[in-house]
């Protein structure tokens, strides 16, 4: 589903919200409103909090300090100062500012935990957010500081700053003061009633919208991957057998019988494959893992994206603040814990970087004299080589990156340290976890992206003749078809092919090749790869 389609997301008390409604409204800056079924619920929650405050009840964060100050009774007359405190204290995130759309992401994902009515938050209060939202005011929200127990505390006061006219936002593009960007946007500041602070602050929102947003872009790398690794296949003169379906039927995975279905889709009709009908005396009867065994590596990592995938969905659509509200009574439970996240996204991160692997070893294949089938060193014009060192450095980039991608890959769920006085003594590092993840799909965005490039600039060697004087006649690769020199790619990868040429053109001399791989990672960030 395309974001732009989606002009305005109603947010109502008991309908999920969708990862591509979320796309919309964080990228696509779709406009948010309340339906009235949630309304009711945001109302009826916040007098079961106002009851509780005449009856001067004793229930935690509303008449009593927050974490192991539990034990310590605030009096009413200071609800105002207790709630603008917590938020103002837990505010201390360091580092760069989380990107626009994941804050627009968080923003959403708030209103659609505190919207369903178990929250005791005013009404007005989550319509100033939503205020905010659509008219594109920014907090600034450090990236680094969560521990993922009360699940993004410090990240969540600085979202909530500028409604407390505090803080830093941006609007129209500019970085202005909390106060300066609400006045600008003409959004009036709020002063916090009981309980609000802590329903602002409790949760697990940044990390489950940085998370959000990984998985869709993860969503889409991997078809992304898919057809990359056809090209490569092609281009490497590589055997279509081992992704016959019988094969994968055996193995019961539904990830690998999906991949092999798109590496056979991809390739249909192809001249650049392996001819299996001609059997000289020196075959090549199989291929190397790298592609062998695309749709086992490619296939357990969809499995594990479309877990994760599932994993997020149900936490975008969770109450995780705390106390909750039921009825007349306030539970003090653990919805904030981010350990659900965590794990989903060390497993993202772990997945994502075994794509990067693989399409690393089929690159390293392509620019490689002695492994390519008969391609020219490091894909360069023949007889060129040594003067031009072509695709040599495209390795060399790409074997950093997934390098970079194995130390990410540590999981960060696995540790936690106590804090708020042993209080809170187990912690999921779930921001961590998730921050680490996008990172780790980016390095991933941009290896494809090489490998790409890589692929069809092979491609183009292979179609003008280039490079296999040199073999002799059992070395000679066997074109499918009987083709002497390949001409038609795959019904998929020619159309990945063109639309890669359209934007890059081939290198038969040296050029700065950075700028071509950026472009072409453009084009995978707007799926305009994977369509």
């Amino acid at each position: 589903m395309d974001s732009h389609h989606h002009n305005i997301i109603i947010i109502t008390h008991n309908e999920e919200l969708t990862l591509d409604e979320l796309v919309a409204v964080a990228r696509g800056k779709a406009t948010v409103k309340l339906h009235e079924s949630a309304k009711a619920v945001i109302n009826k929650s916040r007098s079961a909090v106002e009851q509780m405050l005449k009856e001067g009840r004793i229930v935690y964060g509303i008449t009593t300090g927050f974490g192991s100050f539990y034990n310590k009774t605030i009096n009413p007359d200071e609800t105002h100062d207790l709630q603008r405190n917590l938020i103002e204290s837990h505010a201390c995130g360091v580092g760069n500012p989380l990107p626009e759309d994941v804050v627009r992401a968080m923003i959403l994902l708030r209103v659609k935990s505190l919207s369903q009515g178990f929250s005791g938050i005013r009404l007005s209060t989550i319509e100033k957010l939503l205020e905010m939202l659509n008219k594109n005011v920014i907090p600034v929200v450090p990236e680094k500081g969560s521990l993922g127990a009360s699940g993004d505390l410090c990240p969540l006061s600085h979202l909530v700053l500028p409604l407390l006219g505090k803080g830093e936002a941006y609007f129209n593009g500019e970085q202005l003061t909390g106060q300066e960007a609400m006045n600008r946007a003409e959004i009036e500041t709020i002063e916090l009633e009981a309980k609000e602070g802590l329903a602002l602050n409790n949760g697990t929102q940044c990390m489950t919208a940085v998370g959000a947003l990984a998985v869709y872009d993860a969503l889409n790398l991997m078809e992304t991957a898919e057809l990359s690794a056809a090209l490569s296949l092609e281009a490497l003169n590589g055997r279509i057998d081992a992704f016959e379906a019988s094969i994968h039927e055996l193995r019961r995975q539904d990830g690998q019988k999906t991949s092999a279905e798109r590496m056979r889709e991809n390739t249909a009709n192809s001249t650049f494959l392996y001819d299996i009908d001609t059997n000289p005396k020196f075959e090549r009867v199989q291929d190397a893992y790298a592609l062998r065994c695309i749709a086992q590596v490619h296939g357990a990592s969809r499995d594990a994206i479309n877990y994760v995938n599932s994993i997020i969905q149900r936490e975008m659509n969770a109450v995780t603040d705390n106390p909750l509200i039921f009825d007349s009574t306030a539970i003090s439970g653990g919805n904030f814990h981010g350990q659900p996240i965590a794990l989903a996204m060390d497993f993202l991160g772990i997945a994502l970087a075994e794509l990067a692997n693989i399409s690393e070893r089929r690159l390293e294949r392509m620019v490689n004299k002695d492994l390519s089938n008969g391609l020219t060193p490091y894909l360069t014009d023949e007889g060129k080589g040594g003067l031009h060192s072509g695709f040599m450095l495209v390795q060399y980039a790409a074997a950093a990156l997934v390098s970079e991608n194995k130390i990410l890959a540590h999981p960060a769920s696995v540790d936690s340290i106590s804090s708020s006085n042993n209080q809170e003594d187990h912690v999921s590092m779930g921001t961590i976890a998730a921050r680490k993840a996008a990172e780790i799909l980016e390095n991933t965005r941009n290896v494809i992206a090489m490998e790409l490039l890589t692929a069809a600039q092979a491609v183009d060697l292979r179609r003008a003749g280039i490079g296999r004087s040199g073999l002799d006649e059992r070395e000679q690769p066997k074109w499918a078809n009987g083709a002497k020199t390949p001409t038609n790619l795959g019904h998929a990868t020619e159309k990945v092919y063109k639309k890669i040429r359209q934007n890059v053109a081939v290198m038969m001399d040296d050029r700065v090749i950075a700028p071509d791989i950026k472009k072409v990672v453009e084009m995978i960030k707007a799926n305009e790869i994977s369509k």
